[in-house]
């Protein structure tokens, strides 16, 4: 499998378009080739490019901070003495001075296949910036490393954050490139917008489904990103970010597990199993749950023992690419914990991503649905499956169109 980074820098006929064109290039630590070099410095090797400046998201170009909201500075790169500007410090779109310097902006970004994940709405704002400023934009595109399954609940109006970037499901199936073109479509954005696509991804194929397993080293495009485990956990467990519960942040499992300190896990996971035999289709099939304990080192718990469920779906005999669903199953966990514990003080108020008045597990889930599905004691896991697979269904024909592969 080659990336579109891979294509661009072997092929001279795709990069003659981009001579003579000033370049800067938004990545992150995993923009890299196979042989790891890191996407910038690749690029800047290249004869008749002319590379002048850089763009970091969350978490920096190469990779300087480890959790939300913590912003990285501008700063000029040593390497190679072009201008780094920061998409995740003063501003998260890009200003005008920004958008200056080059004619061509290349983005090259792993993406986890996640509504949530902040890389996605940054490429959003940079598309329409490019509009504005009549700026081409080139993506070099990168697998799903979930694939193309689709699952939740649909943005709604209203609730577009910086991590809803607009009216996507929680797990959306598209790559970075195929997103690029249903944004361009989905907010009319006038943009020259390159995709270049990969060669040779496959994201049916086991036992990777969408990550080229035993073809690329896994490099963390976040912090808290370590593994293809926690990515397949992730469009579930990110809720977790909502809650007083751990996700694991501290440990060396984030968001492959959860849990506090006064949860009876064994109860929980008797609860969840109880209301998952009620449903048409398992939520809990695909993975296998064990009851863990561990102590977060920072973050939720810091210093304390949680007793919690780690989700696993990396051992072949019992991970199911299709039937696995990682969002339905977090949602069954809060459930399960709202049945056995009616008082339990389980959403968490407080700033989350810049919003400052709704809550965080109302803007993670892109409406109040999940959360008021888990407070009514009387909703059943059918109407919930009803409302998502009603999104689902609509999803999967709109996004037709776009897909590459």
């Amino acid at each position: 499998m080659l990336t579109g980074l891979e294509r661009l820098l072997a092929d001279p006929d795709l990069r003659r378009p981009l001579a003579g064109r000033r370049l800067a290039l938004l990545a992150h630590p995993a923009s890299v080739t196979r042989d790891l070099t890191h996407a910038l410095d690749a690029l800047a090797a290249q004869p008749g490019l002319e590379l002048g400046a850089a763009f970091g998201p969350q978490h920096g170009l190469r990779g300087d901070k480890q959790d939300n909201m913590v912003e990285s500075p501008d700063y000029l790169d040593p390497r190679h003495g072009i201008p780094v500007h920061s998409l995740y410090g003063e501003v998260r779109r890009p200003t005008d001075a920004m958008m200056e310097g080059f004619d061509v902006l290349l983005v090259d970004l792993q993406d986890l296949g996640c509504r949530i994940y902040t890389f996605i709405t940054t490429l959003r704002y940079v598309l329409e910036a490019a509009a504005r400023h009549g700026k081409a934009v080139w993506v070099l595109d990168r697998p799903n490393p979930v694939g193309r399954p689709v699952e939740g609940l649909t943005l709604r109006p209203g609730w577009e954050s910086f991590v809803g970037a607009g009216p996507l499901p929680m797990r959306h199936g598209l790559t970075l490139g195929e997103l690029a073109r249903w944004f361009v479509a989905e907010f009319a954005i006038d943009v020259e917008l390159e995709v270049v696509a990969m060669d040779g991804w496959r994201p049916e194929e086991g036992p990777g489904f969408g990550w080229p397993l035993g073809e690329r080293s896994w490099i963390n495009p976040s912090p808290n990103a370590p593994n293809l485990s926690m990515a397949r956990a992730y469009p579930g467990t990110v809720m977790l970010e909502g809650t007083t519960l751990s996700e694991g942040r501290g440990t060396t499992r984030p968001l492959e597990l959860f849990g506090a300190p006064e949860l009876d896990a064994g109860a929980l996971v008797a609860e969840m199993r109880r209301l998952d035999a009620g449903t048409a289709e398992s939520w809990l099939a695909g993975c296998v749950l064990r009851e863990c304990c561990f102590e977060p080192t920072f973050h939720k718990h810091a210093g304390q023992l949680c007793h919690g469920v780690q989700i696993h779906v990396d051992d072949p005999a019992y991970y199911s690419h299709d039937v696995f669903k990682p969002w339905r199953l977090q949602a069954l966990a809060f459930k399960a914990l709202r049945n056995l514990r009616p008082d339990y003080p389980l959403w968490r108020d407080f700033p989350y991503e810049y919003e400052h008045e709704r809550l965080a597990i109302d803007l993670i889930n892109g409406s109040p649905l999940l959360r008021e599905w888990v407070d009514d004691r009387a909703a059943t896991p059918a109407e919930l499956d009803a409302l998502a697979g009603a999104d689902e269904a609509a999803w999967n024909e709109r996004r037709r169109e776009f897909l590459i592969y």
